[in-house]
């Protein structure tokens, strides 16, 4: 005959059957929440037949793979000046030549001024690469102004020679609260400096300045916690990547909100500039939008089909988190005030697990050799995950 239960025995088995649904449903109800919320956040977030982001592993359905090209290059020589289109560059550890080589600098504290403080001012100085073979140098970076700024143009040199450089001051330049970039202080031979020029558009003290020898190391990030590789003034890496589809994605998401927080009618056929996002190389042909969220490791050459070490490797090694600074027109300079920054923050809300209140458009990428990339090049993509 089997023994009967205890009382203190039929209490534990109790509420050892209780404890299972009080513990499950919670987490049921958390892990449900994080996926509706994957889906609900990102533009691209989930696909129609895939997985949501924060998945181990990416579907590419939707993605060709074999038809992805170089649509177009922008380098912006200057921080936060006007960017330039141009047909090809040649690149290094620290990003495309001469891209954000140079910056404008407080003359009180020598931090980094850009146009997230004076947008429309800034935006609008041209910075021009004008190169010339013929001279040691190798050219000279050209500045203009709007007309009726009654600014004059001036010019400096691309590459001033060391007993050049010996005139102009050298520095330590603070940018994101790290005062470790070394640089010059521009000089001219010819005019106004472009101290006294640039302070007198600006309406503030300032100097330009150009990026110093001493090697500038990007932050790490989460999936490369041992990153090591140079950087001129850009915000973070050498590269930021975009494609054409992501941003027509992005039109279409503004054209669904026009009258709604603040957005206005005009949107309902203004064109959304890529500029606005001052990418580095943009991308197209990949049949849907976010392919660079996907996009961990690549080539870029002229080859239609994959050629080994035809190419150095690219790799994106973080998304690119938007401020405002994208509502400015780049032709303008007159500041949105809701386009794209609150469409981007109802769709692509949540992407980066390290800056989750942030949203994203675009990947920030990282160079491993010199090399030379032109419009109309290939991509082979050679890694995929979530970036």
């Amino acid at each position: 005959m089997t023994d009967s239960p205890t009382i203190l025995e039929q209490g534990l088995a109790t509420l050892q059957t209780s404890w299972i649904p009080i513990i499950l449903v919670p987490f049921a109800y958390i892990v449900l929440s994080q996926v509706s919320k994957s889906v609900a956040l990102g533009l691209g977030g989930q696909s129609n037949k895939g997985k949501a982001a924060g998945s181990n592993a990416p579907d590419h359905s939707k993605f060709d793979l074999s038809n992805i090209r170089v649509a177009k290059i922008l380098i912006h020589p200057i921080k936060s000046c006007k960017g330039t289109s141009v047909p090809e560059a040649r690149y290094t550890l620290e990003g495309l030549d001469n891209d954000r080589r140079w910056c404008i600098i407080r003359a009180d504290n020598n931090a980094v001024v850009t146009a997230r403080d004076v947008q429309r001012y800034m935006i609008l100085i041209n910075p021009r690469i004008i190169p010339d073979s013929s001279c040691s140098e190798g050219g000279r970076l050209e500045v203009s102004f709007p007309t009726e700024s009654g600014c004059e143009a001036f010019s400096v040199p691309l590459n001033p020679s060391e007993e050049a450089l010996q005139d102009w001051q050298n520095l330590d330049i603070s940018l994101w609260g790290k005062n470790d970039i070394e640089g010059y202080v521009c000089q001219t031979n010819i005019g106004r400096s472009p101290s006294e020029i640039l302070s007198q558009y600006m309406g503030l003290s300032v100097h330009l300045a150009m990026k110093g020898s001493r090697p500038r190391i990007c932050s790490p990030t989460e999936r490369f916690p041992n990153l090591d590789v140079p950087s001129y003034f850009q915000d973070g890496y050498p590269l930021m990547l975009m494609s054409e589809e992501s941003v027509a994605a992005v039109q279409e998401r503004i054209r669904g909100m026009v009258g709604i927080q603040g957005i206005e009618e005009k949107w309902s056929s203004d064109t959304l500039q890529i500029e606005r996002f001052r990418p580095n190389i943009v991308i197209k042909g990949a049949g849907a939008p976010f392919f660079e969220d996907i996009l961990t490791e690549f080539t870029v050459d002229s080859h239609r089909e994959s050629v080994d070490k035809a190419s150095p490797i690219i790799r994106l090694v973080s998304k690119c988190t938007r401020c405002m600074l994208p509502n400015v027109h780049p032709e303008t300079g007159i500041r949105d005030k809701a386009v794209p920054f609150k469409v981007l923050m109802k769709h692509r809300r949540g992407l980066d697990p390290t800056q989750p209140s942030q949203s994203c458009l675009g990947c920030n990428g990282v160079l491993t050799a010199n090399g030379v990339l032109k419009v109309g090049d290939w991509i082979h993509v050679r890694q995929t995950g979530f970036v």
